[in-house]
């Protein structure tokens, strides 16, 4: 017979094995610790144990290996479904190596995902609460950006919260004052809340703490608005990196490089921390439709149903759209048409280019 054609069946055969023995390990068979994903590295991930296995294997290496909160570096099952930060794992133990393998993924509550550059949808944060939504004076808000990421939350279903930081510069940007309270009374219509802090004398930073007290939550804005300081303020021991904004760009520079979940007990994560991640900066939607998208715009939604033509465009010149004349009516907000009508145009030329 054949060598090769013998070493293709041996390869076979030892495939069929592991695949055996992958399965065997779809259900916790006692010898697996049950933990969650803190830090995303790619291909490795940082899980801290919340469940001891209930087998416990015979060892004598370091003890702390094997406590509650112990960290251990993983790689991922090859078959498992990608992975995000504060996904729920099981994961087996190889106390030699000190190295952990996630083999299941347990249910999510939530999931934010994103399209990368090869128009792959990815995972960025699993079982989330509260998307904290940060913008500031300065640097100018990208009212479209927050549109987005009201958009990103509702498709997730994870609450939105809009914080004004750098409250204290406000006098100084009369405009930006103006669309907080565009989007405090949209808040108060659409089911959301918006609060201000200010880092200068700490206005704000309870109320902020209040709200997210106990939950997951992932803070999500343009560089330069003080996420970081931010998070630094409601975890001292966070450490997260700051940075200055440009005096001549007047843009912010990312700061953050790796996805983290930074717990308020780190002995108890379950009550709650935030992630901290680069994965939400830019959040493509090609993936999505324009009725997708209209999710996104609870006060838009309904009236779309009014246009007089069903293939409305919701162009300002748009014959009978019922949307812009109840922006002339004063009772929705123009830009809000606007941002719902670029993100619907963007998609459309992001599918096209696929």
């Amino acid at each position: 017979m054949n060598m090769s054609l013998i070493r293709r069946r041996k390869l076979t055969q030892r495939q069929t094995r592991q695949i055996q023995q992958n399965q065997h390990k779809d259900h916790n068979d006692g010898t697996l610790a049950t933990g969650v994903i803190v830090s995303h590295f790619g291909k490795q991930l940082d899980v801290q144990i919340t469940a001891l296995p209930s087998i416990l294997p015979e060892h004598d290496s370091d003890e702390q290996l094997l406590t509650l909160g112990a960290i251990w570096r993983c790689h991922a099952r090859t078959n498992l479904p990608m992975l995000a930060c504060a996904d729920t794992v099981q994961f087996s133990l190889d106390l030699s190596s000190g190295l952990g393998r996630i083999e299941r993924l347990l249910p999510r509550t939530t999931l934010i995902t994103r399209p990368d550059r090869y128009h792959k949808v990815k995972p960025v944060a699993a079982n989330v609460d509260t998307l904290v939504i940060v913008f500031a004076p300065l640097p100018k808000p990208a009212v479209n950006l927050i549109d987005r990421y009201l958009l990103i939350a509702k498709l997730a279903g994870v609450k939105p919260l809009l914080l004004l930081n750098k409250a204290d510069l406000l006098s100084e940007h009369p405009e930006v004052a103006n669309i907080a309270c565009d989007y405090q009374k949209l808040g108060e219509q659409c089911g959301f809340s918006l609060i201000s802090t200010s880092l200068v004398d700490d206005t704000g930073v309870d109320k902020l703490s209040a709200h997210i007290d106990g939950k997951l939550s992932i803070f999500a804005g343009q560089s330069g608005v003080g996420k970081s300081s931010l998070i630094n303020k409601l975890l001292p021991n966070a450490n997260q990196a700051t940075n200055q904004i440009s005096t001549n760009s007047q843009l912010g520079q990312h700061t953050t490089t790796t996805s983290r979940l930074l717990a308020y007990n780190n002995h108890k994560l379950h009550q709650g921390g935030i992630i901290d991640t680069p994965g939400i900066r830019e959040y493509g939607i090609w993936h999505l439709s324009a009725d997708d998208i209209l999710t996104g715009f609870d006060e838009l939604r309904p009236l779309a149903d009014d246009c007089q033509f069903r293939d409305c465009s919701h162009h300002a010149n748009a014959k009978g759209c019922a949307m812009w004349a109840a922006a002339n009516r004063g009772e929705v907000l123009p830009r809000r048409i606007e941002s719902l009508i670029g993100l619907i145009d963007e998609a459309k030329n992001g599918a096209a280019s696929k």
